[in-house]
């Protein structure tokens, strides 16, 4: 269980609104009191002391920055102690998402100009931290790697992009980046701009994939996903002719 435990108004308001915004089960205690049985992680304010039982894992909140506490509180209190993994799902809209172990505590979805100091916020406080990029679009993706100041896997993110049901629209590169996370990939330095003849072949596999009568685009098209230009969906259109 969260225990909320802080004299700082201006803390409680934040740490209660930014939980009850996750829907996560918490409680509030007033200080000097007894923390309830099956207490997991207590949440204070920077700076605040705090009498916490041996078990219990405190954590401090910023004050007018609530949600890297509220993350590691919930990733704490969800057992999700690991090393704190970020996967980017390059495009033009990239999806990011950030895993403590194998919980996910935060996505985003953000213009790649700004993926790299998302990235350097959400990884401030890790140990340890590493950075998983699909292989698609490589120009998109090299701009990206080479703005990263951290670890640095490229991962073959054939098939993950899940099937999008009805209401899904939108999600599915922030998906696609949680599956990016969970997979291993090559350690680099730098991303190569242009595609090799694997990645072509891949991102032809990826249209077929997505395509409702099994069209195959070709390579023209696929040198074009790759650079950034088009979508895999737009590349199938004008494949068709639309």
């Amino acid at each position: 269980m969260i225990v909320v435990a802080t004299e700082n108004f201006e803390v409680y308001h934040e740490l209660v609104t930014g939980l009850r915004e996750r829907d996560v089960r918490f409680t509030t205690v007033e200080r000097g009191a007894d923390y309830p049985a099956g207490t997991d992680v207590i949440l204070v304010a920077e700076g605040e002391p705090v009498d916490s039982p041996a078990t219990a894992t405190v954590v401090e909140a910023t004050p007018g920055a609530p949600r890297p506490a509220i993350e590691e509180a919930v990733a704490a209190a969800r057992g999700a102690a690991g090393r704190t993994v970020v996967g980017i799902d390059p495009g033009e809209r990239p999806g990011v998402a950030v895993l403590a172990g194998e919980t996910v505590v935060a996505t985003f979805q953000v213009p790649p100009s700004e993926v790299a100091d998302l990235v350097h916020e959400e990884v401030a406080d890790a140990t340890d931290p590493l950075v998983r990029v699909g292989d698609g679009a490589p120009r998109i993706g090299a701009r990206i790697v080479d703005d990263l100041l951290v670890p640095v896997e490229l991962v073959d993110e054939t098939g993950t992009t899940p099937y999008l049901g009805t209401g899904t629209r939108g999600l599915g590169d922030v998906l696609a980046a949680v599956n990016i996370a969970r997979l291993e990939g090559e350690r680099i330095d730098e991303r190569a701009v242009d595609p090799t003849q694997g990645e072509l072949r891949r991102i032809q596999d990826r249209s077929r994939e997505r395509s409702d009568q099994n069209r195959t685009i070709d390579t023209a098209l696929a040198h074009r996903v790759a650079s950034g230009e088009l979508t895999i969906a737009e590349a199938l259109a004008e494949h068709r002719g639309e």
